[in-house]
């Protein structure tokens, strides 16, 4: 008889090894290969039953295609990040940290459904059917129609959505703890996700259900399983948060329907995720704006516009090397600020320990950042209190030159709605907005007064000339030489 061989198969990268090993050779992970039986999964599945092909029909660009029908979810700051609701045979991916509230906002999400009517179905893992109600009794949605059930088998998952009447929305919490018969290996596994994930790939795509799957997520922050799960589903959004805050960000990161770095604010309260609809409000809540080292970045989450305020502490180090601590930015774009501030701006940051800080737990990802960066980094250092009704944005480039940025008019509207009636942006913002060539002087965009620049040094210069009124001259010179 023929010894059955085994291989092993990385849990974070899917990589197979003939052989055990502590280390993962693909993606360096420890302790993440686990021994499967190569004659298990869809593959050997597809081989047992391997039939002649068949020809089929080949179709031009030219043709015309209906707009994709939409489902709305009755959460506005959802169907925002889905791009206008659920679109009927999708599937959306949705991970998080634990307790960040995803299991919260998608009961939410089908009381609102069931409640018009449509037929809704939740499948749970993870929890009890009485642990699900406990949480809908809580929230105050006892009385939707939504269908439950506590089950693993994707085999009986499918077979029970295909009688009676064809669902709208099906949750499924959580993909990790879905096993399939296909593969031979435990639940969670690369080849159980991998193959229970195509199956209700294929039960949305042929019943035209609005699929959303719950996947866990490692200590960095992905979502755990293997990669190619995210390249086979229709989109992906990430849940954020932070323990310490009342807000919630639901982030896309990929969606065939819609754009992408879409966002959806949430605050979570005693009843549940409540929708903000005007998260620069919440961001900005609270605000002291007469501390030196806070500058209001207006920054862009895919079409909407945010402001946030950008706090920065730089004070004097006691240690061989300065302490650089970041919270809501890269760091490393931080250390390149810092580089072209001492190179081009003579700011001496060298000798000082650095806190830059996003206030409200936000994540900022845009390049547009920098300038609001480096004005939060040198009011700190001067002790300049930068005005209160100023807002920054503009990229850094590592000559020191300041460029424009998209979507300056969104940037500047929001800015004027909330009470802001001054800017400092890339000098190319006003050449293209408002036709001045001139240089230096205050230009006018969407009714606004702008300081446009075109080098950091020019920044800088400004902030300087506010600290000298509430600093002594010599420490202002000392700092910005």
């Amino acid at each position: 008889m023929a010894k059955v061989r085994t291989s092993f198969i990385c849990q974070s990268c899917g990589a197979v090894a003939p052989r055990w090993q502590g280390k993962c050779e693909a993606c360096n992970a420890w302790n993440s290969l686990v021994e499967e039986a190569p004659s298990a999964g869809i593959g050997a599945l597809a081989a047992r039953n391997a039939r002649k092909g068949r020809i089929f029909a080949l179709e031009g660009l030219n043709g015309s295609s209906p707009p994709a029908p939409r489902l709305l979810s009755g959460m506005a700051e959802l169907d925002r990040v889905t791009g206008g609701g659920f679109v009927p045979g999708s599937v959306l991916l949705i991970g998080g940290e634990p307790g960040i509230g995803k299991s919260t906002l998608l009961i939410q999400v089908c009381a609102a459904m069931a409640r018009r009517g449509e037929r809704v179905v939740y499948i749970s893992g993870e929890e009890a059917a009485a642990q699900v109600r406990l949480r809908a009794e809580r929230l105050g949605l006892s009385d939707a129609h939504v269908e439950l059930a506590a089950e693993t088998s994707v085999e009986d998952v499918v077979t029970t959505l295909s009688h009676g009447r064809t669902p709208s929305l099906v949750v499924i919490d959580s993909i990790q703890t879905m096993w399939t018969e296909t593969a031979d290996s435990t639940p969670g596994t690369v080849t159980q996700v991998r193959g229970a994930a195509q199956a209700l790939i294929r039960f949305a795509k042929l019943s035209g259900a609005c699929v959303i799957l719950v996947g866990h997520v490692t200590k960095d922050g992905q979502i755990a399983g293997p990669r190619v799960v995210e390249h086979m589903v229709d989109a992906v959004a990430s849940f954020e948060g932070d323990g310490s805050h009342h807000f919630r960000i639901l982030r896309n990161a990929k969606n065939r329907f819609g754009p992408t770095d879409e966002i959806g604010v949430f605050e979570m309260t005693g009843g549940g995720l409540v929708e903000v609809a005007n998260p620069s409000a919440l961001f900005l809540a609270g605000r002291d704006g007469c501390a030196p080292g806070a500058a209001v970045f207006a920054g862009m989450e895919g079409t909407r516009p945010v402001l946030v305020e950008i706090q920065a502490l730089v004070a004097p180090s006691a240690l061989g090397t300065p302490r650089r601590a970041v919270v809501g930015w890269d760091p490393s774009r931080l250390s390149m600020l810092v580089a072209v501030l001492e190179a081009h701006g003579r700011v001496k940051l060298g000798q000082h320990d650095i806190y830059l800080n996003v206030a409200g737990g936000m994540k900022i990802s845009e390049p547009a950042a920098d300038l609001a960066a480096a004005a939060a980094l040198v009011s700190s250092l001067t002790g300049a209190v930068l005005p209160h009704d100023m807002v920054f944005f503009g990229e850094v480039g590592l000559s020191g030159a300041v460029r424009p940025v998209p979507h300056a008019n969104l940037r500047l509207k929001e800015a004027k709605k909330l009470g802001f009636a001054r800017a400092v942006a890339p000098q190319g913002i006003k050449d293209q907005n408002s036709g001045d060539k001139a240089g230096l002087s205050p230009a006018r965009l969407d009714d606004m007064p702008l300081r446009s620049i075109r080098h950091i040094g020019e920044a800088i210069a400004d902030i300087a000339a506010l600290g000298r009124s509430v600093a002594a001259p010599s420490k202002t010179r000392a700092a910005v030489s």
